[in-house]
């Protein structure tokens, strides 16, 4: 947590800025729209992956959702772009994507980026 010492009208104050735990962070996100093909083969591969990208170096973690047509979101955050870049580059990963293409995706979009800074509420 960064802190900043102010001193204003006499007084001091210091101002203590929360780190959000992703600043930092490359965030990659995926975006895509399903065939609705084998449906089964995709869930077991979509579970193999997340399982395998958890294992590799510099994984930060996941968040993803999918509406009941199809449409959905993923975004895996790593620790620093080799990191990332070694993911997009792992050889089941590469082996998954093509059947991706192939059987399971319309279309998609992927944009990397870096997490500059982020927000959390939950509700108490």
């Amino acid at each position: 947590m960064a802190q900043q010492r102010l001193r204003h009208a006499g007084k001091r104050f210091i101002l203590k800025r929360m780190e959000h735990p992703r600043t930092g962070q490359i965030a990659v996100i995926f975006v895509s729209q399903r065939t609705g093909l084998e449906a089964a083969e995709y869930v077991a591969a979509a579970e193999a992956m997340a399982q395998l990208a958890a294992a590799q170096p510099g994984y930060a973690g996941v968040d993803s959702v999918r509406d009941t047509d199809g449409l959905g979101i993923t975004i895996s955050y790593w620790a620093d772009e080799a990191s990332a870049m070694a993911w997009r580059d792992h050889p089941e990963h590469a082996r998954i994507r093509d059947l991706g293409r192939a059987r399971w995706y319309d279309w998609y979009t992927l944009d990397v980026t870096r997490v500059e800074r982020g927000y959390r509420w939950t509700r108490g």
